[in-house]
């Protein structure tokens, strides 16, 4: 009788790292060990696999993985690449899998990992069996029941821990902090950390669906905060920006503030852009044409989040999509995303995940008609279309160095019905 063919197992990672990863590294090749099957990790993520090497296997075992739960990045390293190149280089892909003897496929990683693995799966043609395993600190993959992503908890718990330490600073100096964190489509990340750490104002790119958007109306949002404050008899605050809010802004007007680098995926390197220092001169440059001094310092977080050890949440959650992932494949299954929802472990296949309208993986933004918001709001010290009424006036206006007249003139076009 001919000898049967290994059925090995492959688990790649894509896109930028989260804290969980190597949970879910570990779950699965634990998993998939108990089952008596081979399992490997691909080093360099589709990198590898574009580049066609051979020699990208790293071969998992129990005593490889049982303690790496609890740590942050990936023992399998991780990679983007341009779109271009991934059509182009798509056929090598798919023979360095074959190459390799993989039959099944495990893939952790974003909207981009989501698409790649969706376009495997639909290219093997049976020949390889796919699972994603969803992962993003910016939680902005439409999973069921408004569950996060994994590693997103994570990064707001240290976010959180951080601007704290910040805030402290923020009220011993006297001083204002512009903090902007990652999270190129939708504000959870920037949202979740300025609910729980009680940030004065937290901006995101979904107040402003509007494209074109001007550094002057953000930046009057800011200085807006920063007057209400000292009617308040408080110099100091700390304004939490999502880096999202930088594709609201017009290009060209951009690209002379900052300089525009791309990605490996081609995108905008957001996390590059200065937003904090752009809004701090901007600001800065209205207040003191009011005669009103501030000390504003900017801050971008983003990679002391993204490789941090777990939390208990993510360790826990992580070991349960690995395990789902190795159950799902070797119960026949393919094409779909592991999600947890209402306790259960179950799939949702990739056509449900995918906006073939756009061609791009479904994104979940921040609904800022929901009361969870409305929350976030309720507890932010911002101007709000009340303050535009005589009994607020008053205090905002002088704060200000500014009649009340004028005070509407200058701020009421942030919200119309105000304006005389």
């Amino acid at each position: 009788m001919p000898k049967k063919e290994k059925a090995l197992i492959g688990i790649i990672v894509g896109g930028g790292p989260a804290p969980g990863i190597n949970g879910v590294i570990s779950a699965a090749t634990i998993e998939a060990i108990n089952q008596g099957k081979e399992i490997a990790g691909i080093v360099g993520g589709f990198k590898s696999l574009f580049d066609g090497r051979k020699d990208c296997l790293m071969p998992l075992s129990i005593d490889k993985v049982s303690r790496i739960h609890s740590t942050g990045g990936s023992i399998l390293r991780t990679s983007r690449d341009f779109p271009e190149r991934a059509k182009e280089r798509f056929e090598t892909l798919l023979a360095t899998l074959k190459a390799l003897g993989i039959k099944h496929l495990i893939t952790i990683g974003g909207d981009g990992t989501l698409y790649m693995a969706n376009w495997i799966e639909r290219e093997a043609r049976g020949a390889v069996s796919v699972v994603h395993v969803p992962k993003t600190i910016d939680n902005d993959i439409p999973l069921p029941g408004g569950v996060s992503t994994f590693g997103y908890e994570t990064a707001r718990h240290w976010g959180v821990e951080i601007v704290k330490n910040i805030m402290e600073d923020a009220k011993t100096t006297g001083r204002w902090y512009f903090i902007t964190t990652m999270g190129r489509h939708a504000g959870h990340l920037a949202l979740g950390i300025g609910k729980a750490v009680g940030a004065t104002i937290t901006l995101i790119p979904e107040e402003f669906p509007q494209s074109g958007l001007s550094f002057k109306q953000v930046g009057d949002m800011l200085a807006g905060s920063i007057i209400k404050r000292l009617a308040m008899n408080r110099d100091y605050g700390i304004a939490i920006l999502a880096e999202g809010i930088s594709e609201r802004f017009d290009l060209d007007e951009l690209g002379q503030m900052e300089s525009l680098v791309k990605d490996e995926s081609g995108n905008i390197r957001l996390s590059e852009i200065q937003l904090g220092r752009i809004m701090r001169n901007f600001t800065s440059s209205t207040l003191k044409s009011m005669g009103i001094n501030a000390t504003i310092v900017h801050k971008n977080i983003g990679y002391e989040l993204r490789a941090a050890d777990p939390i208990p949440f993510d360790i826990e959650y992580t070991r349960n999509l690995g395990y789902g992932a190795v159950r799902y494949l070797l119960r026949g299954g393919s094409g779909a995303v592991i999600v947890v929802n209402d306790g259960h472990l179950r799939p949702i296949p990739f056509v449900e995940m995918h906006d073939y309208c756009t061609l791009k993986t479904k994104i979940r933004v921040v609904d800022i008609t929901s009361e969870t918001y409305e929350v976030s709001r309720k507890y932010m010290i911002r101007l709000e279309k009340e303050d535009f009424e005589e009994k607020n006036l008053a205090l905002l206006s002088a704060a200000a160095n500014m009649q009340p007249a004028d005070f509407i003139k200058r701020f009421g076009y942030l919200y119309p019905q105000n304006t005389p």
